[in-house]
């Protein structure tokens, strides 16, 4: 057998091979690399090499930021503050808290940046209050995790970081950060409009009108502090004051300073904890990149992006069922693994196919179509992180949940045509700013 064949076998099928046994997929990486570097006869320094480089990289300092911004606001409560705000705005209508469910999601997904964040914070106060209301917890579970993919798309999002990382010279993270936004809002758009039809067609229960009655203007005061988190790292890289990098430092010195000192909504002492959890969230991270980096690069040495998109080619020339395919390419691939070593694997080799003569797409606006495609599998079976924790905090069933998410999965789906075929979704603001 010739020896970049058996290379590529062992690299692909090892590597979901070891995953199908549940070896944790950093290692299934890692192994798969190297036993692929090693038939190949790839010197193994270069692939410690590939690694370091992976990790070594200036943007990749926004994600320990981002990350710590978001278990400080977890941890100081600010979620409530949140779900306060959109209740105000949308508790009063019949199916209100539905609403509410996404509008906070909305809100809280453009300060924390991560979907699992927002359905362990905002879940634990929203789902209770619907299932109290009379909503049947596998719906509030299932909206709960479908809205909590807003914060993968609308900035901050770790996520858009490491795309432009993998992406190479051509994507800046601002661009990136800034491209979300509109398709974030659209996605809660949908989801909204959903419940409108849903609200009527099952009499979901009205909110209590004057449930804030006399409070509105406290209300509003206590979330604007927050909410100036999501101005400081948008306004900050749209008027080009700082770079992400920086706007994220920023945003997490002031997201400390109003949790621990205006609002002191969270002890000192317990900040130890909360460094804790970033560092463990961020070492998956980190670790995750390195070994993707390595896993790319050999991909790139055996010629795999090439003839991925040699192969892709010859089944069609059309625009439009290229893009359908590489779109059910990753909604599959979005089922079986987390969304960071997806990114760093799949961006080299499809961002050759759609950036082709054929296609012609812009890397930015691929970028969002790549990580809204890796949103949807955050909440699909068997591997979605945000359903897992979403069913953990509303103590339903698997099966049960992801059945009730039938007609949500049906908007994104819609939502996610929508950004693939009408490019400037993504790339209006970037192409304003």
């Amino acid at each position: 057998m010739d020896t970049s064949l058996l290379a590529t076998i062992v690299l692909i099928g090892g590597f979901f091979l070891l995953m199908m046994i549940r070896v944790p997929i950093t290692f299934a990486l890692l192994i798969s690399t190297l036993g692929s570097a090693l038939i190949s006869g790839t010197n193994l320094s270069v692939m410690v090499n590939q690694m370091v480089q992976g990790a070594n990289n200036f943007s990749l300092l926004a994600i320990p930021f981002f990350i710590l911004m978001g278990e400080i606001m977890a941890e100081g409560g600010m979620s409530e503050k949140i779900v306060d705000l959109a209740n105000l705005a949308v508790g009063r209508f019949r199916g209100g808290l539905a609403y509410v469910n996404v509008m906070d999601s909305m809100f809280f997904g453009g300060i924390s940046g991560s979907a699992v964040a927002d359905v362990s914070s905002l879940g634990s106060i929203v789902i209770p209050m619907m299932k109290k209301q009379g909503y049947k917890p596998e719906f509030a579970v299932g909206l709960t995790v479908v809205t909590a993919c807003q914060g993968v798309l609308i900035p901050p999002s770790h996520n858009m970081v490491i795309y432009a990382l993998a992406a190479g010279g051509g994507v800046t993270v601002g661009n990136m950060l800034i491209a979300g936004l509109l398709p974030g809002v659209m996605l809660g758009t949908g989801l909204m409009i959903l419940c409108f039809f849903l609200a009527n067609h099952y009499h979901f229960p009205k909110g209590e009108a004057g449930a804030y009655k006399g409070r509105g203007w406290s209300i509003i005061l206590n979330a604007i502090a927050p909410m100036m988190i999501f101005v400081i790292i948008m306004g900050g890289v749209a008027a080009g004051v700082f770079t992400a990098t920086e706007s994220s430092a920023i945003a997490c010195v002031y997201t400390f300073i109003i949790t621990y000192f205006l609002f002191r909504s969270a002890k000192l002492r317990n900040f130890g904890h909360v460094l804790r959890r970033s560092l463990k969230t961020l070492a998956i991270v980190m670790t995750l990149i390195a070994t993707a980096k390595a896993f790319a690069y050999m991909m790139t040495d055996l010629r795999i992006p090439a003839q991925i998109t040699a192969a892709l080619l010859a089944v069609t020339h059309n625009k439009i069922m290229l893009l359908l395919l590489i779109n059910v390419l990753l909604l599959v691939l979005g089922c079986f693994m987390d969304m960071a070593p997806l990114i760093m694997i799949m961006t080299p080799i499809l961002l050759p196919v759609v950036t082709s003569p054929a296609i012609g797409m812009h890397p930015v606006h691929f970028g969002v179509m790549l990580i809204f495609n890796l949103a949807v599998g955050l909440c699909t079976p068997p591997v979605g992180s945000a359903l897992y924790v979403g069913c953990a905090v509303g103590k339903t069933s698997l099966e049960e949940t992801s059945k009730a998410m039938l007609p949500m999965y049906a908007a994104m789906v819609a939502v996610l045509m929508l950004v693939t075929f009408v490019p400037a979704i993504s790339l209006w603001l970037p192409g304003l700013l």
